[in-house]
C-alpha cells in the first residue's frame, strides 16, 4: 500500500495550529495574571469607586460647602491611606532582613591583663569592652538602665511608634535628634547600623527592631545592649564602665552607682561629673530622677532609696589607662605566651575579649623598676656619655617557673625590644655553676677510653692563670695552632683548689678543664635542661665553659631557680589563667623535667651560698638562704649578678651598646662598677626583698 505524504505547507499549518492551541492553553505569566486580577478587581470595585469619587464642586451644596468632601469621601480616603500604609509597612517588613554580620565595633573588645594579685595591670586594643552574660549583671543595674531608657522594654514590640514619629519629625526639622528609640532600636543601631541621623536609617532601624524582637528573647537583647553601649571614658559596655568610673566589676555595683552609669547613656560628654561643674549638676539631677523612676516601677524600695542621698562620685580618671612604662614589656611577654600556650590565633587575640591573669608580682615589679631607674640616674650623673649607651636587663623567676618581675627597658615606645628577654651579651663567669652541675651529675673522663669517674665538691683542680686546657689525647689546639687557655679575674693564680672553692671565688681555669673532662656535650645538655635555650649556647668549644653563651636575664634566672627547686626545672611562664568574657580558656601547662639529681642541685646551691658570703660577708641575715654569683667577661663587655633569696632567683645584666651604630657590645669601662661595688649586684640587692 502506498502512503500519501501531505504537502509540506499542510504539515507546517498543522504544527502551527497545535502550537497555537498549546500556547492558548498555557496559563499566562505572573505579571499578566496579576494584571488580570487587578483588572477584575477594578471592575468589581468600579461602582463603589464611582460612588465615592469626589465631584467638585459638589452638586446640591452652596458656598464653601461645595468644596468640602463628604464624610463618605473622608472615610474612604482615610481607609485608603491606612490600607496603602499598612501594605507598604507589610512589604517593607517582609523585605527587611536582619544583617548576618555585626559591626566590627560591636564585636571588638579589649584584652585586659591582671597582676598576680588579681588587680588590673594594663589593657590593649582600640575598644574598651568586655562582654558580660546577663546573669552576671545585677538586677539593680539592669533596672537602672531600663528606668532611664525604656521602662516598658519587656512589654513593647521593639519599637516606639510615638517616639519614632517624634524622632523622624526632629530629624526632618533639623532639631534635637536624641530620644524616641527603644532599647531594641538602640541595640540595632549599635550592632547593625551606623550612627547617621537620617530618616532612611531610622526607618530601617525600626524594621530590623520589629523583626529582631520576634526572633530574639528580651533578655538576649538587653544583654547585647548593655555590652555594646557607649559610656564615655573610652569604654563600651557596662562592665568596662563600672571599672572605668568605680574601679570595680559590674557585679559589685549598688543601685546608686548603677543609676549614675545609666545616666551616661543619654550622653557621656554631658553627664560625666568630672568634666565640669555643669556636668556635675546634670549628673546629680538625672541620678536622682533615675532612682525615683526605679521606685515608681517597683524595682527599688522606698526604704533603700532613702539611703541613697549622697551622689556616688566616680573616680577622677579611668584606672584602666593607668599603665606605666614597664607595663608594655610585661604585656608583650604575657600576650606572646598567652597566644602560644592558649592556642589563640593572632587575629582572634586582636579582636579582644580576653582576660589575661599574669604571674607578675606588683610589689616586686615596683621594687625592680625603682632600683634600676636609680642606677640609670646615677650613671647619667657620673658619665652622661657612657650612660647614653647603657642597657639594663633583669628578671625574677620562682622555682615553679613563674616570672615574677622583669625590667625590659626605659620605655617600650622608644626601645621596642625587651632587655629581660634579649640574648645579647655573654654570661661570662655566671655560667660556671652549670659546668659544675654537669661534672657532678655525669662524672668525668680523664684518660682516653677510660670509664667515667665521679667527682665531688672536694675534687682538686689547677687554679693557676693561663694554663692550657687538655684532653685525654693531650693539649687542645685552636685553628691558629695555639694551645687553648683562659684567664682568671685579674690574671690571678690560685694553685691547687677544690671545685667548691673555685666556684665560690669565681676561678675560671678549673671549670674550663672540668668542662673538657665532663664533655662539652654534657655541659650543654645540663645548661639546656636547667632552662637555657639551645639557640643561645654558641659553638661547642672549650670557651663554652667560661660563658660564651648569651642567655637572657629570664633564662639565667630560670636556670638558677632550677638549683633552688632541687634540680627540677619548670619552663618560665608569665600567664597562669586566661578567660574570655568570664569563660576559662584552655592553657597548656609549662613544660617541666628533672635537670639534675637533687643532691647535685643542693651542692651547687651550697657552693653559690659560699660564693655570696665570700664576696659579700655579712650581707645576708643570719640563717637566710641566700646564694648568688657575679658574672664578668674577659673583654669587659658584660656584668651580671644572678642569685637566689627565699627560693626566688633574680638575674641582672648591665652592658653598653650604641644601637644607632652597631649591635656589637661596647666595653663597660667602669660603668657597671667594680667587683667589690657592682651595679648589677646593687640592682639585685634592691630587687630582692629579703635583702632590701
Amino acid at each position: 500500500m502506498q502512503l500519501r505524504v501531505p504537502p509540506p505547507e499542510l504539515l507546517m499549518a498543522a504544527r502551527s495550529g497545535r502550537a497555537d492551541r498549546r500556547k492558548a492553553e498555557r496559563p499566562p505569566p505572573a505579571p499578566a495574571r496579576l494584571l488580570a486580577l487587578v483588572t477584575a478587581l477594578g471592575a468589581r470595585l468600579a461602582p463603589y469607586v464611582q460612588r465615592f469619587r469626589p465631584r467638585y464642586p459638589r452638586p446640591g451644596r452652596t458656598g464653601w460647602r461645595r468644596w468640602v468632601p463628604s464624610w463618605r469621601q473622608s472615610a474612604g480616603a482615610a481607609l485608603a491611606v491606612f490600607g496603602v500604609s499598612g501594605l507598604f509597612l507589610t512589604v517593607a517588613y517582609a523585605a527587611t532582613d536582619i544583617p548576618a554580620n555585626l559591626n566590627t565595633y560591636a564585636t571588638q573588645q579589649d584584652n585586659v591583663y591582671f597582676w598576680s594579685d588579681g588587680t588590673p595591670m594594663a589593657r590593649t586594643g582600640w575598644v574598651q569592652r568586655q562582654a558580660m552574660p546577663l546573669k552576671d549583671i545585677p538586677e539593680d543595674v539592669r533596672w537602672a538602665v531600663l528606668a532611664a531608657e525604656n521602662e516598658s522594654f519587656y512589654s513593647d514590640p521593639g519599637v516606639s511608634f510615638k517616639g519614632l514619629t517624634r524622632a523622624v519629625w526632629r530629624t526632618v526639622g533639623k532639631g534635637d535628634t536624641q530620644g524616641g528609640s527603644t532599647i531594641t532600636q538602640q541595640y540595632v543601631k549599635n550592632v547593625y547600623l551606623n550612627q547617621n541621623q537620617t530618616v532612611s536609617r531610622k526607618f530601617t532601624e525600626a524594621m530590623i527592631a520589629l523583626k529582631l524582637d520576634n526572633r530574639m528573647s528580651k533578655d538576649k537583647i538587653l544583654e547585647g545592649y548593655l555590652n555594646t553601649s557607649w559610656f564615655g571614658r573610652g569604654t563600651y559596655g557596662i562592665q568596662r564602665a563600672a571599672q572605668a568610673y568605680y574601679g570595680k566589676d559590674v557585679s559589685e555595683l549598688n543601685a546608686s552607682q548603677a543609676a549614675f552609669l545609666a545616666s551616661l547613656l543619654k550622653g557621656a560628654g554631658l553627664y560625666d561629673p568630672t568634666l565640669s561643674a555643669a556636668n556635675h549638676a546634670r549628673a546629680v539631677e538625672r541620678w536622682n530622677w533615675i532612682l525615683d523612676r526605679m521606685v515608681k516601677a517597683g524595682k527599688l524600695s522606698a526604704k533603700e532609696r532613702a539611703t541613697y542621698r549622697t551622689f556616688p562620685e566616680p573616680l577622677k580618671r579611668n584606672p584602666l589607662y593607668d599603665t606605666g612604662q614597664q607595663s608594655d614589656y610585661l604585656v608583650e611577654l604575657a600576650s606572646q605566651y598567652a597566644q602560644k600556650a592558649g592556642h589563640i590565633a593572632a587575629k582572634d587575640f586582636d579582636l579582644g575579649g580576653y582576660q589575661v591573669y599574669t604571674t607578675f608580682d606588683r610589689k616586686r615589679e615596683a621594687a625592680l623598676d625603682k632600683v634600676v631607674e636609680k642606677a640609670r640616674k646615677d650613671a647619667r650623673q657620673d658619665d652622661p656619655k657612657k650612660a647614653s649607651t647603657a642597657h639594663y636587663g633583669a628578671a625574677s623567676v620562682a622555682p615553679d617557673g613563674r616570672i615574677l618581675a622583669v625590667y625590659g627597658g626605659p620605655d617600650h615606645r622608644k626601645q621596642g625590644y625587651n632587655e629581660s628577654n634579649a640574648t645579647t651579651v655573654p654570661a661570662g663567669s655566671a655560667f660556671l655553676p652549670f659546668v659544675y652541675a654537669a661534672g657532678l651529675e655525669h662524672g668525668v673522663v680523664k684518660e682516653r677510653g677510660g670509664a667515667r669517674e665521679q667527682i665531688t665538691a672536694q675534687s682538686v683542680y689547677d687554679g693557676d692563670d693561663d694554663i692550657p686546657v687538655s684532653t685525654p689525647e693531650g693539649p687542645y689546639w685552636d685553628r691558629s695552632g695555639k694551645k687553648v687557655s683562659t684567664h682568671n679575674d685579674g690574671e690571678k693564680s690560685w694553685g691547687k683548689i677544690t671545685l667548691r672553692e673555685a666556684l665560690a671565688r669565681s676561678v675560671n681555669t678549673p671549670f674550663m678543664q672540668l668542662g673538657m673532662d665532663t664533655g662539652l656535650d654534657k655541659v650543654k645538655q645540663t645548661a639546656q635542661a636547667s632552662g637555657l635555650l639551645a639557640s643561645s649556647m654558641g659553638p661547642q668549644v672549650p670557651s663554652l665553659s667560661t660563658g660564651t653563651s648569651t642567655p637572657s636575664a629570664i633564662r639565667m634566672a630560670s636556670g638558677y631557680a632550677t638549683f633552688a627547686a632541687q634540680g627540677q626545672h619548670t619552663e618560665p611562664f608569665s600567664v597562669r589563667r586566661i578567660t574570655r568574657n568570664g569563660t576559662t580558656m584552655r592553657l597548656d601547662k609549662p613544660g617541666s623535667g628533672r635537670a639534675m639529681d637533687a643532691r647535685v642541685a643542693a651542692e651547687v646551691g651550697q657552693a653559690l651560698a659560699d660564693s655570696f658570703r665570700t664576696a659579700h660577708p655579712g650581707a645576708a641575715p643570719a640563717g637566710a638562704a641566700v646564694s648568688g654569683k657575679a658574672g664578668t667577661t674577659g673583654d669587659d663587655k658584660a656584668a651580671w649578678y644572678v642569685g637566689t633569696a627565699r627560693t626566688v632567683s633574680t638575674a641582672v645584666v648591665v652592658y653598653r651598646m650604641d644601637l644607632a651604630k652597631s649591635l656589637e657590645p661596647l666595653p663597660l669601662e667602669g660603668l657597671a662598677g667594680t667587683g667589690q661595688d657592682s651595679v648589677a649586684y646593687d640592682i639585685w640587692t634592691g630587687a630582692m626583698s629579703p635583702l632590701g
